[in-house]
């Protein structure tokens, strides 16, 4: 394992840990008839996951100065909306998965009502988050974080591109379709998690051009390689099931391109993406090694 590498995973553990905590803060069980639904947020919260969507926030504030704290803010934000989205995703409406990050999902291990309900208050807790001045003292830079992330997780964007999704199971679609897919549902959040970094450091919009072609190349990649992960994964590993995308006969970019090709895409939007961050010196090497990682990972 190169040097560069070591960094990463240092991060990704450091990260990590720092989510589970603050969770565990934010989800103390209560001594009343809600205790169900704080166990469920806590079953699908903590332990597990990637948590790539905090790191890319608390990479680019460290770009620009931002105090560590409240990136881990915003980043536990991204990553309430991710839960939720999951919880509701393998809901038996929806994917109707029974495993999530190696554990049962959380409607079957408790039931479907609280799962929905569990998934309700991460999304809303996401944005209390957000709302928080312990978050940032500019009310100005709360407001565009929770502008920026209510566009990423709407009907423009993670929910938009699910209700594709389960359309695609109905129709065929093409190539530039689930392209436009999968910027909503995958692309749009992480883009949401780098752009929440460069919000909370105050960099005008006009000044964020590279860190958003950055993102985009970035969501792009990450979707491809979990396309190919589908097929060549082991589930043992990645802890979902795998090939469930080919068994409902939906179109990805695997089925659309190939394998060789959709790995030559995937690797060029890589490239791509760390092209962008040209401007930066070291400091965004951090930045760089994730694009590299959505390549090599295995779950």
């Amino acid at each position: 394992m190169n040097a560069a590498s070591l960094t990463l995973q240092a991060a990704l553990g450091e990260v990590a840990t720092d989510i589970d905590q603050r969770f565990d803060a934010l989800l103390s069980i209560p001594d009343d008839p809600r205790a169900d639904l704080y166990r469920a947020m806590r079953h699908a919260a903590i332990g597990g996951g990637k948590r790539l969507r905090p790191l890319l926030t608390m990479a680019t504030a460290q770009l620009f100065g931002v105090d560590r704290d409240c990136a881990g803010r915003a980043g536990l934000a991204i990553e309430c909306i991710h839960v939720y989205s999951l919880i509701h995703d393998d809901l038996p409406a929806m994917d109707d998965d029974d495993m999530r990050r190696g554990k049962p999902t959380a409607h079957k291990l408790f039931s479907e009502a609280t799962a929905i309900l569990a998934g309700d208050c991460l999304h809303a807790l996401a944005f209390e988050i957000l709302a928080d001045t312990a978050t940032h003292a500019d009310p100005h830079v709360r407001v565009e974080l929770i502008l920026d992330l209510s566009r990423a997780s709407g009907p423009s964007g993670m929910a938009g591109g699910q209700m594709m999704d389960l359309e695609a199971e109905k129709a065929s679609f093409d190539l530039p379709t689930v392209t436009r897919l999968q910027a909503m549902k995958t692309g749009a959040l992480i883009a949401c998690a780098v752009e929440a970094g460069a919000i909370l450091g105050k960099v005008p919009p006009e000044q964020r051009t590279p860190l958003r072609g950055y993102a985009r190349d970035l969501g792009l990649a990450f979707q491809i390689a979990d396309d190919i992960l589908d097929v060549e994964g082991d589930e043992a590993v990645a802890g979902k099931k795998l090939g469930k995308d080919a068994a409902a006969g939906k179109e990805t970019f695997l089925s659309l391109l190939g394998l060789d090709r959709a790995r030559g895409q995937a690797r060029m939007l890589v490239d791509q993406a760390v092209e962008h961050l040209q401007g930066f010196g070291p400091e965004a090497d951090l930045l760089r090694d994730i694009a590299r990682f959505v390549m090599d990972r295995d779950r």
